[in-house]
C-alpha cells in the first residue's frame, strides 16, 4: 500500500462501474484521487492508465482502514451496495476526521449517515451522502419548489430516461432492497408501501409518461432539506412498461431468501455492463417535481439533466472539490442543504426550466402556465 501522494482526497471502489466514470472526471478536471478498493490488480491497472496512486484495503478491518485514510482529507465512497457498505467507511471518516461524501441512493443509509450530524460537527467534518444523480437534481428541484411555496404540506418528485441502463452495481443494489418493499413519507414519518402501488400521469419536458412510485432516496432526504412532511416518488415509464413493472414486482417476496438473491446479484454481477459511452453521451434525464399546500395551491418544475452516470460522475467530483475548498460546514448534510438547491443548474448539461404555479385565489401565477 502507498501511502504517500499529492492527492487530496480517495475514491473508494474505484474499479466499479461509476467509481471508474468519476476517477477518470476527476483527472480530466485536474483533481486527481487516490484509487481505493479491495481487488489489487484491477487497482494497480487503473491507477496505472490513469497515473494517479491506489490503495488496497477492505472495509472488514479497522485497523487497515486507519492507515488507509491517514494524509486524506476527504473520501467519496463509491462501493455499494450501501447498507453494507457505508458504516464502516463512515465510521473510519469520523475517526479521522476526513471529510465523507457518497453516491448511494438508499433510504436507510440516508436515515442513517444524516442522524449523526452531531457526532460530524464535532469531529469537524462535512458528511454529504447522495452526490451523483441519486440524488443531486432531485434534491436541489425538492428545494427550489419548497422555497416557492413555503406553506407546502405534499412534496411529489419523478424522473425518467431517454437512455441509458442501470449498471450492475445499481442493480445489485436494487435486488438487496427489493425485499423490503416500497416507501413513502406520510406526516413526517417514512412508512412502508407495496411496490408500485400508485400511479400518476406526468407531463416531463420531453413526453407525458405513467410515473410508477418507487423508494428513491428523495423520501428520506427531501424531508431533511424542506421540511414538507409527505413526500412520494415516482418513475416515469411508457404505459406498457409500467404495466410490465408493476407484473415483476409480484415477484419480489421470493428474493427475501437470501441464498436466491445472493445467486441473482452473482448473475447480473457477471451479465450487466452498464451503459456504454454512446448512451451515457446521448442520454438525457428527465425530472418534475409538484408541492401542494393544503390550501391547494400548486407548483410545478421541471429539468433536464445529462444521462444518469454522466451526471453522477461530474456531480460528485464537483461536490468533492467544494467540500476541499471548505464550503460546507461541519455536519450532516442533503446535497441542497450543503451546497445550495443552484448546485444542480451549474453542472454541465442541466436546463432547469421556470417554475409553473397556480393559487384557488389569484389563479395562475406569472410563470404558470398551465393547471396539472
Amino acid at each position: 500500500m502507498t501511502i504517500a501522494s499529492p492527492s487530496r482526497w480517495l475514491l473508494y471502489g474505484a474499479t466499479g462501474y461509476t467509481g471508474r466514470l468519476v476517477a477518470a472526471e476527476a483527472v480530466a478536471q485536474g483533481m486527481p484521487p487516490i484509487l481505493a478498493g479491495r481487488s489489487a490488480a484491477p487497482l494497480h491497472a487503473l491507477g496505472h492508465q490513469l497515473g494517479v496512486p491506489v490503495r488496497v484495503f477492505s472495509l472488514d478491518h479497522g485497523a487497515a482502514l486507519a492507515e488507509a485514510l491517514e494524509g486524506v482529507e476527504a473520501v467519496l465512497h463509491c462501493a455499494g451496495p450501501f447498507v453494507w457498505t457505508s458504516r464502516p467507511m463512515l465510521d473510519a471518516c469520523l475517526a479521522a476526521r476526513v471529510h465523507y461524501l457518497d453516491v448511494t441512493g438508499e433510504i436507510p443509509v440516508f436515515e442513517a449517515v444524516l442522524a449523526r450530524h452531531g457526532q460530524a460537527q464535532e469531529r469537524g467534518i462535512a458528511v454529504v451522502p447522495g452526490v451523483g444523480f441519486d440524488v443531486v437534481p432531485t434534491d436541489c428541484l425538492a428545494a427550489r419548489l419548497a422555497a416557492a411555496l413555503p406553506d407546502a404540506r405534499r412534496l411529489e418528485l419523478a424522473f425518467a430516461s431517454s437512455r441509458g441502463g442501470w449498471s450492475a452495481g445499481t442493480m445489485r443494489t436494487m435486488l438487496e432492497l427489493l425485499p423490503r418493499g416500497g416507501a413513502e413519507r406520510r406526516d413526517g414519518r417514512i412508512v412502508p408501501v407495496p411496490l408500485a402501488a400508485f400511479t400518476r400521469r406526468i407531463n416531463f419536458t420531453h413526453r407525458r409518461l405513467v410515473g410508477v412510485s418507487i423508494p428513491w432516496g428523495d423520501v428520506s432526504t427531501a424531508f431533511h432539506t424542506t421540511g414538507i412532511p409527505s413526500i412520494r416518488v415516482y418513475l416515469g415509464l411508457p404505459a406498457a412498461a409500467a404495466r410490465r413493472l408493476r407484473r415483476l414486482v409480484r415477484l419480489a417476496p421470493a428474493l427475501r431468501f437470501a441464498p436466491l438473491r445472493r445467486g441473482v446479484q452473482w448473475l447480473v454481477a457477471r451479465a450487466v455492463r452498464g451503459p456504454d459511452h454512446e448512451a451515457r453521451a446521448s442520454g438525457r434525464s428527465y425530472l418534475w417535481g409538484e408541492v401542494r399546500s393544503g390550501g391547494g395551491s400548486w407548483v410545478q418544475g421541471r429539468l433536464v439533466a445529462p444521462e444518469g452516470y454522466a451526471l453522477t460522475a461530474a456531480g460528485a467530483v464537483e461536490c468533492v472539490r467544494r467540500v476541499l475548498a471548505g464550503e460546507v460546514p461541519p455536519g450532516a448534510w442533503t446535497p441542497a442543504r450543503a451546497f445550495g438547491p443552484q448546485l444542480v443548474e451549474q453542472l454541465p448539461g442541466v436546463d432547469v426550466e421556470p417554475l409553473t404555479a397556480w393559487t384557488p385565489a389569484g389563479g395562475a401565477g406569472a410563470e404558470a402556465a398551465h393547471r396539472p
